[in-house]
Formats: structure tokens, C-alpha cells, sequence
């Protein structure tokens, strides 16, 4: 099993900043990317970005590249969404999620941790 609890988020004006944790336990060796998601009321989850662990290979979304930024820290195995340039679009609840080397798949999910931008 592998656990991700996640820290951050709140509430911020638009144009404003926020970062979000993602601190992984677990079978941390059975994974290799870590992934954010978000979910806005009455829409489906989104892939936001991505971060591959052993070569910081990242990916983003077209509706936050130049905005967001994706890291990680691997000595603490814990991953980051730095998020700048917020806008009330980007309001949602976010997800950091492990995707597993077995199942292809992203088969373990953090708490989720709400973000609101106020225009």
C-alpha cells in the first residue's frame, strides 16, 4: 500500500499563489510518477500535471503551463504543486495521486485539499 496525504490549498485572490504537499509512505518503490488532479463542482477530475520520480521528467495541462510548477523532493518523498498566476478557473479540489509500475495505472489517491481563487 502506499499512503499520500496532502497539505496546502485554501483561499486566495486571483493572481495570487499557493503550493501544495503530497508526502508519500508506503511501498513508495512500487510507483514512478506522481500526478495532480483537480475536480471542480459538477465536473469530471482533470489531469493537471505530472512528474516522473527518478528523472523529474514533468507535464502539464495547456491550462496551466507557464503558471504551475511541479516538483519533487525525493528525500523526503514528498511532491509539489507550486501554482501562481491563480484564477478563479482554478478553483477545485486537488489531487495528488501515485501511478503504479504494475497496473499502468494511478491506483493510489491523496485526500484531496480544496482550492479556492476569488476574482
Amino acid at each position: 500500500q502506499v499512503q499520500l496525504v496532502e497539505s496546502g490549498g485554501g483561499l486566495v485572490q486571483a493572481g495570487g499563489s499557493l503550493r501544495l504537499s503530497c508526502a508519500a509512505s508506503g511501498r513508495t518503490f512500487s510507483w514512478y510518477r506522481m500526478g495532480w488532479f483537480r475536480q471542480a463542482p459538477g465536473q469530471e477530475r482533470e489531469f493537471v500535471a505530472s512528474i516522473t520520480w527518478n528523472s523529474g521528467s514533468t507535464y502539464y495541462a495547456d491550462s496551466v503551463k507557464g503558471r504551475f510548477l511541479v516538483s519533487r523532493d525525493k528525500a523526503k518523498n514528498t511532491g509539489y504543486l507550486q501554482m501562481n498566476s491563480l484564477k478563479p478557473e482554478d478553483t477545485a479540489v486537488y489531487y495528488c495521486a501515485a501511478f503504479v509500475w504494475a497496473t499502468n495505472t494511478y491506483d493510489y489517491w491523496g485526500q484531496g485539499n480544496q482550492v479556492t481563487v476569488s476574482s
